[in-house]
């Protein structure tokens, strides 16, 4: 069983989710304006939707660690 986290961890971890929100965010519009250029390089938005995608994962693992352990 994972140990209760202090306060200060918590908040810590919930400022780091909401900056990694806001990146998440930025990347999206970085997307579609590069989908809209039509001489927009495929690579670069790849490579962008990657980096979207690694986000929005370590944004679910900090939010599930936040969540405290249930008693069986």
């Amino acid at each position: 069983m994972s140990q209760p986290l202090d306060p200060v961890e918590l908040s810590r971890m919930a400022r780091r989710v909401v900056e990694l929100r806001q990146e998440h965010r930025d990347l999206d519009a970085a997307i579609e304006r590069l989908q809209a250029d039509i001489r927009a390089d495929e690579l670069a938005v790849k490579r962008l939707k990657k980096r979207k995608l690694q986000l929005k994962d370590q944004i679910a693992r900090l939010e599930s660690s936040m969540i405290p352990d249930q008693p069986a």
